[in-house]
């Protein structure tokens, strides 16, 4: 393929447009602009994920089939699984923080895994699958929302926090969450983007590279990836289609600041009650107690867990305080129409992006204490208020952080700069592992 047909790639961070490459074993291509990861090299091909897939897929029942921990008190035993700690909290009456933890542990997981299944099988064989531009855009939805690795740390907390009350021991679904966790991160990595690359590479679909001219701006679509001509005289916030899949293309996120702003303040409002109210009840022969969130960062401290404190500290208290604070930063930059600090402002978004979901550990610590605690008339444990808007504030710092349009600020000095985004007619260098590749 010659240089100016190969595939283009965008920048989702600075909007720099690139041609891709093909890389070496072990290089992984940087924009130049503001030092993002544009694309790896991968060794593995199309029938190596499938079969990654089809693992996960198993690991995954067997993970959900058996119980994590269990709970021994004065000769009488109860085991929990994942099920279980979201059938006992909607029991209970915790209706919101039931859904929150079985979509995010367990219902999108392995919708995202049907999803993986459902594309490469047909795509390991050279042809394309059934509805795959809806199933790009739904995979594209689901990838934020999968918290299996958050509720295999919770279980860690959980069966620590309980090690001082009563006989806990670890169950076999515990090692099956450990293993699904390795295998989702590695196949964390086929994000649509990927799975398109890996389409147009099999010849399912054809490869698409737009003119730049001076009439027209170069953008790429959120759910394929696929760079495109735009009328440079369109508004920047008006709908198109994209050439490839047929969604919706912004050349900019539509109103993002005041978006932005409205979710950020409304995560605002209800981290206060996620801190004040308890998060957890425990009801005993001693007595009744509750424990909110600091409270609980206490008791393991107390009970000499410091690791265990500080990784519950960092999760539920600076996390969640951290993405507050550096989403009203980049917003408020963006408004001072700002462009200094632009490459570790985007490592900061980036950081957001990346601690999102990891607040949703002190939810999964509650459900699976109150199913590893579930002895009536002995001791129960269940959820408080605070689990339930500690939960909304998390979805909302995610959508947030979603919602922000970071491409903007670039724009702006861009607006000074020959090397800016987009590009018209051509196509900066990509840093390549330490080199400048053309």
């Amino acid at each position: 393929m010659t240089a100016d047909r190969q595939p283009l790639i965008e920048c989702e961070h600075c909007a720099s447009i690139y041609r891709r490459h093909q890389l070496e074993p072990g290089e992984t291509a940087n924009c130049a602009r503001c030092g993002a990861v544009l694309w790896r090299y991968s060794g593995l091909t199309l029938s190596n994920w499938l079969a990654l897939a089809i693992t996960a897929l198993i690991v995954f029942g067997v993970a959900n089939a058996y119980p994590v921990a269990s709970m021994s008190v004065q000769g009488m035993v109860q085991q929990a699984s994942l099920l279980d700690s979201i059938s006992i909290t909607w029991r209970q009456g915790h209706w919101l923080v039931s859904i929150m933890t079985g979509l995010a542990g367990f219902a999108l997981p392995l919708l995202q895994l049907t999803v993986l299944l459902w594309v490469l099988g047909p795509l390991s064989r050279g042809r394309e699958p059934a509805d795959f531009h809806a199933a790009m855009r739904l995979l594209g939805a689901l990838r934020p929302w999968c918290m299996v690795p958050v509720f295999l740390l919770g279980v860690l907390v959980a069966v620590v926090k309980l090690a001082g009350m009563a006989a806990v021991a670890p169950g076999i679904g515990l090692a099956a969450f450990g293993v699904l966790t390795v295998l989702l991160t590695m196949l964390g990595r086929l994000s649509p983007h990927v799975l398109w690359r890996y389409a147009e590479s099999v010849g399912v679909v054809p490869v698409h590279v737009p003119e730049a001219g001076s009439d027209v701006v170069l953008t790429g679509c959120h759910v394929c990836g696929q760079v495109q001509a735009l009328p440079r005289d369109a508004d920047p916030e008006a709908h198109h289609h994209c050439v490839r899949c047929d969604a919706v293309v912004h050349y900019r996120k539509p109103d993002h600041v005041a978006r932005t702003w409205a979710l950020l303040l409304a995560a605002v409002v209800f981290y206060i009650p996620a801190n004040v109210l308890p998060v957890m009840k425990v009801s005993s022969l001693l007595g009744d107690s509750a424990h909110t969130i600091l409270g609980g960062v206490v008791e393991l401290w107390q009970m000499g867990s410091w690791d265990i404190a500080l990784i519950v500290f960092i999760a539920s208290v600076a996390v969640p305080l951290t993405k507050l604070l550096a989403l009203i930063l980049l917003l408020l930059t963006e408004q001072w129409r700002s462009t200094t600090n632009l490459g570790a402002r985007t490592r900061l978004y980036q950081m957001v992006e990346f601690i999102g979901q990891w607040s949703m550990l002190d939810v999964f610590v509650v459900i699976l204490l109150a199913a590893l605690a579930d002895f009536q008339g002995l001791m129960e444990i269940s959820a408080g208020a605070g689990a339930a808007a500690f939960g909304v504030v998390v979805i909302l710092t995610m959508l947030a952080a979603m919602s922000f349009d970071l491409r903007r600020s670039w724009d702006l000095e861009g607006q000074s700069e020959i090397e800016s985004a987009p590009v018209e007619g051509r196509h900066a260098p990509v840093s390549v592992s330490g080199k400048q590749v053309g």
